[in-house]
């Protein structure tokens, strides 16, 4: 099997890498091509990736490229994870926002339509790319904002598309640790898209412990690492019913939030720069 990942000059990607190689010999994985425009970012991070691999002596090969079509030749999966217009394009689209009064982050508001308008083209070339290379591949989008660009995709007619976020699997990780149980011993009874959406039961041993641990959120007992800070009202999880994801912060307590964002000397986009 054959993996393509676009964007792979990325330093997301030794993380998801290390994810693939661990987990070569079950799902038959030979190869793992990252293909980015970017050399200066493609050689060290794909290098990083290739030693890794060896490291941990897994019989695949790592390697790079630019050319996006020797890329998806013969690809199984192809994972796209691109900033179109890099850190300085994220760090306008905050200010596009900020500016007016208005929630600067690239996935919601203002600044995250102005990314998707950005974004969606490239990607939706990307996809025919992948249609006319590897047909039979699937596409597992990556790229913000997630919920739009998969639409678009969708939309667009490529079905074989899957919209990837990883807010849901951290709240389950981090739900984890707080009920001090093995991840595989809970499950998530999850209702939205990517970034929208809630945890409405949370079952351990055929039971539901939503309540309990809602209240020991509420009660200010240590829970997942993106609730205590939200500054939600007393009373309002437990009214709720549901835990909300981090991103779901910006519609309940927009506000806050603005305020939040406007107070930090320098922005997201500065920070990763």
């Amino acid at each position: 099997m054959k993996v393509t990942i676009v964007g792979g000059g990325s330093t997301y990607s030794p993380e998801l890498v290390h994810g693939l190689v661990a987990r070569a010999e079950a799902v038959g994985l030979t190869e793992i091509v990252l293909q980015d425009l970017r050399e200066d970012r493609l050689g060290p991070v794909g290098a990083f990736c290739a030693r890794m691999a060896r490291a941990m002596q897994a019989d695949i090969t790592v390697r790079t490229t630019t050319s996006l079509d020797e890329a998806l030749d013969g690809a199984d999966f192809v994972v796209v994870q691109i900033r179109v217009g890099g850190q300085e394009g994220r760090h306008q689209d905050i200010r596009l926002g900020l500016d007016r009064g208005l929630i600067g982050q690239e996935t919601t508001g203002v600044g995250g339509f102005a990314k998707a308008l950005r974004t969606i083209p490239v990607v939706l070339d990307i996809a025919e790319r992948v249609r006319e290379r590897c047909p039979d591949a699937w596409l597992l989008n990556f790229t913000n904002p997630s919920g739009m660009v998969t639409e678009a995709l969708l939309r667009a007619g490529h079905t074989r598309t899957v919209g990837l976020c990883n807010v849901p699997i951290e709240m389950h990780m981090d739900i984890a640790k707080v009920l001090e149980r093995p991840v595989e011993e809970i499950s998530l009874d999850w209702v939205g898209l990517n970034h929208l959406g809630w945890v409405r039961r949370v079952i351990v041993d055929a039971q539901d412990v939503l309540p309990g641990l809602i209240d020991d959120i509420e009660a200010s007992v240590p829970g997942p690492a993106n609730l205590p800070e939200l500054g939600y009202p007393d009373g309002f999880l437990r009214a709720l019913g549901a835990i909300p994801s981090s991103y779901v912060r910006f519609f309940y307590a927009p506000d806050t939030m603005l305020e939040s964002i406007q107070s930090k000397k320098q922005t997201r986009a500065e920070e990763v720069m």
